[in-house]
């Protein structure tokens, strides 16, 4: 079905971009940690500088992130609702199937039954 393997698709792309974004806040914590350091030990300014925008561009990959998430929880969401969907359509579908299928049975079964003949008939009077 394309729907389980769009499913999987949704489902593989939530876990890159939470992986990603797990990544980043950890990517932010080192730099930050790293820039504190270079303040302290008293580094060259332009480098300092530098650390800074790395900093900075790493905290803005974060909201980018939890966007990108936001967005591909609400598309996991709308599959799931279409997998919900076609489930009852195949288990609705199913259930008229087997009901034909048990009609048919009971109808060809009542035409094969033989009544027998009454075995305590009435006295002719």
């Amino acid at each position: 079905m394309a729907i389980l393997r769009n499913l999987k698709i949704k489902t593989g792309t939530c876990k890159r971009i939470l992986k990603e974004l797990h990544s980043y806040e950890k990517e932010v914590e080192n730099e930050a940690k790293k820039t504190a350091d270079m303040k302290d030990s008293g580094a060259d300014p332009y480098d300092l500088k530098q650390q800074e925008n790395v900093l900075a561009e790493s905290r803005m990959m974060i909201p980018d992130c939890h966007k990108r998430l936001d967005s591909s929880l609400a598309d996991l969401k709308g599959t799931l609702a279409e997998l919900k969907e076609a489930d009852e359509q195949v288990s609705l579908s199913i259930i008229r199937k087997n009901i034909r299928i048990r009609s048919e049975s009971v109808s060809e079964n009542a035409e094969n039954i033989r009544y027998p003949k009454n075995p305590y008939p009435y006295p002719k009077k």
